[in-house]
């Protein structure tokens, strides 16, 4: 996974316009006056006459036609979901909870934890809030190795086939993810069958992903049927979410015909979550012995689109100097790093599981530098949402991109780190090394960190533009 963060409104108003004209008319002819400003009125009212101002018209008009509005009603479907850690489920039910602020009915259909969890098994239904939660049987069959993956992924389709089936006149909209990549196949024979209104939010861009990779050949025949179902998929759509300016502008290319419908809504921190806390006041560091050393910081998943060996070579220019490094969480690269780590002798890496919610407040903020990396080539296929809550927790950053990737540009307009092309471990180094003897700069850069994401990525933000999307697409 990667990542670029009401109430229903009833009138107080107890009766009707017209309930309120009513009254009017029965007060006057029940009135003993007899003046003649009270019978001109009368005389008014019988002939129909405006008695109320222009202003009073204009706010029963506002008020009915909050009332008489159609609720919107959203039913997001994904493979992940609280209590699985996966970045896409935690994502994803932050959205619901700032999308269920903005007068709309939700649900969220998903599965059982299965990617990275305390507990392997959830309520198969409840409601948190206004929030309903469907969860449907998973199985996590070799899940650790590609083919496993995508047989859990087919098997979640299917059922959430099922559920569009069952449920399609329930929702104005369906948001699909594309945890798992197949899953908005689903939606879209669910379209072709009974019309239902879907949107597609991408997270990963597939099959492309699996041809940079390596796993299937460019000209396989698979990726060409992919490309396809994907064209088709896209057209059907009522609305295309993306991550990144540079994941909107592979889309088009490959589908100039749905360039309207392409939305770039970037991923988001919580500045409420994440605060910005000293490494002298934070238990988390003070357990790891993080406090009295500068700390390098790598918080999520470690995938294969990820660039380990930049940081691993950055690591080994720094193994005598009192810097270290810290990699929090799981991902197919996770084991091949640490055995690369230990085969090159080093002391300076600390590896960690991923961690619990309540524990990202400490676990982000005991360091002096966040990194992010995305490996070459991979800048218009994925998105890594960990930049975020990096930025929510005031410290710099580095990232780890190519030259042409769009998180150059968040950096450049935040002013809160570099941006360094992979493989150049040198000026990785030299960057650390400067921020570990400047500790003014570097608190600097983390101040601007924080106040980029807080005008920029919030989750109260971000939904409003998700909000948007969905209520045009429900049309």
């Amino acid at each position: 996974m990667a990542f670029w963060p009401k109430k229903t409104i009833i009138s107080k108003s107890n009766s009707s316009p017209s309930q309120e004209l009513s009254q009017q008319k029965n007060w006057l002819h029940t009135s003993k006056s007899t003046s003649a400003e009270n019978k001109k009125i009368h005389q008014e009212k019988k002939n129909n006459k405006q008695t109320v101002s222009p202003l009073e018209l204009s706010e029963v008009a506002k008020s009915q036609d909050k009332n008489n509005k159609a609720v919107l009603k959203v039913s997001i479907i994904t493979e992940f979901y609280p209590p699985d850690y996966a970045a896409t489920g935690q994502l994803i039910e932050e959205l619901a909870r700032q999308l269920e602020q903005q007068n709309l009915n939700l649900e969220v259909f998903t599965g059982q934890p299965g990617y990275a969890f305390s507990t392997a098994n959830a309520p198969a239904l409840e409601k948190l809030g206004g929030i309903r939660i469907q969860r449907s049987r998973s199985t996590q069959a070799w899940s650790g190795r590609i083919r496993g993956k995508a047989v859990n992924g087919v098997l979640f389709t299917l059922r959430a086939f099922l559920h569009l089936i069952k449920n399609f006149r329930k929702h104005n909209v369906f948001l699909i993810t594309s945890a798992p990549p197949f899953l908005p196949i689903a939606a879209y024979l669910a379209h072709l069958c009974l019309g239902i209104s879907y949107v597609c939010l991408i997270y990963d861009l597939y099959p492309d992903i699996a041809i940079a990779l390596g796993v299937i050949p460019k000209n396989h025949w698979l990726a060409g049927f992919w490309r396809e179902l994907n064209r088709r998929i896209w057209r059907k759509s009522k609305g295309i979410i993306v991550l990144s300016p540079d994941m909107r502008e592979r889309i088009i290319s490959i589908c100039p015909e749905v360039t309207d419908k392409v939305s770039v809504i970037h991923s988001w921190g919580d500045p409420e979550l994440i605060v910005p806390i000293s490494k002298e006041k934070n238990w988390f560091a003070k357990q790891h012995n993080l406090v009295n050393k500068f700390t390098v910081l790598y918080s999520g998943n470690m995938g294969r689109c990820h660039d380990t060996d930049t940081i691993l070579e950055t690591a080994k220019q720094l193994r005598n100097e009192p810097i270290q490094f810290v990699c929090i969480g799981s991902g197919a690269k996770r084991k091949s790093f640490m055995e690369a780590v230990k085969k090159s002798g080093l002391t300076n890496f600390l590896f960690l599981p991923y961690q619990d919610k309540e524990v990202l407040p400490y676990s982000l903020t005991a360091c002096d530098l966040s990194l992010v990396s995305v490996d070459s080539g991979m800048e218009s296929l994925v998105a890594p949402s960990k930049l975020y809550p990096a930025l929510a927790s005031g410290r710099p950053i580095a990232v780890i991109c190519s030259k042409h990737s769009y998180l150059r540009q968040l950096i450049t307009e935040g002013k809160c780190g570099v941006s360094v092309e992979n493989g150049d471990s040198f000026a990785l180094a030299e960057f650390i090394r400067l921020l570990s003897s400047d500790r003014k700069l570097a608190e600097l850069m983390g101040k601007a960190s924080r106040q980029y994401l807080q005008s920029n990525f919030t989750p109260q933000i971000i939904a409003k533009e998700y909000f948007r999307v969905l209520e045009k697409s429900s049309s």
